[in-house]
């Protein structure tokens, strides 16, 4: 018998979408284009930039035919700026990418996770929707285009540890009823926080379920007891 599948997606998951995302690389050597189901990837020429699918350049980056150029929010210098503005607000997390204006009515406005935050034009001070999957991948295949990739490690493990305490410490007010403002937060933090929020909700839907069922019955013994003492008043007249 199959196990019933976790609700939402799980990290492994989570990270096979974010390898769809589009990062810039300098190839190495001339490379033909490719027709893929996302659309075609035009030739290669060195020493020309080219944004490909983030699967694609760590394939390339692996056989030493390109190498990855970093966002500009992952060098050490933004990620230092972002994890004190995360410091600094603890009700709120960071602000996403900013959207790009839309070229007409008729189109359909973008939205995370579907901007480009990965290439080499990112913005420099806001995480995109895949940022910790995004940034551990590029640390374990190309940690050699990073200019120093042991305090971007420790950054990014900054920010994790931050904002995953600042997660659980908002989840505390869907006690007193209220909601939780979750605007900037990345697809993995969705899914790692997931079991910790249902979880949560769940409990307190137990709690406020209990606390219900106690006060009925705690009405309907005032409703006896009431009752009981107008026949005993009858009787003695």
């Amino acid at each position: 018998m199959a196990l019933p599948l976790p609700r939402g997606l799980t990290p492994s998951e989570v990270s096979f979408l974010c390898e769809m995302e589009l990062v810039t690389v300098t190839p190495r050597q001339r490379l033909e284009g490719l027709a893929l189901l996302g659309g075609p990837i035009k030739p290669l020429n060195p020493p020309h930039r080219a944004s490909l699918p983030l699967w694609l350049a760590l394939l390339l980056k692996r056989q030493r035919r390109a190498n990855i150029l970093p966002p500009p929010w992952l060098s050490p210098h933004s990620l230092t700026a972002i994890l004190d503005h995360e410091t600094e607000y603890a009700d709120a997390f960071s602000p996403p990418p900013r959207l790009p204006p839309q070229p007409s009515s008729n189109t359909l406005p973008f939205s995370p996770p579907f901007l480009l935050g990965a290439t080499a034009d990112a913005a420099p001070d806001a995480l995109p929707y895949h940022w910790l999957e995004l940034g551990e991948m590029l640390l374990e295949a190309a940690s050699d285009d990073f200019e120093d990739p042991d305090n971007v490690r420790k950054l990014l493990r900054g920010l994790r540890e931050v904002r995953m305490a600042k997660l659980r410490t908002n989840v505390e007010k869907l006690d007193a009823g209220g909601g939780v403002k979750m605007n900037g937060i990345g697809g993995l933090e969705v899914g790692e926080g997931r079991a910790f929020v249902t979880g949560v909700i769940d409990g307190l839907r137990k709690i406020a379920a209990s606390q219900e069922q106690q006060r009925k019955d705690r009405d309907r013994y005032e409703g006896t007891g009431d009752n009981y003492d107008d026949d005993e008043m009858e009787m003695d007249t």
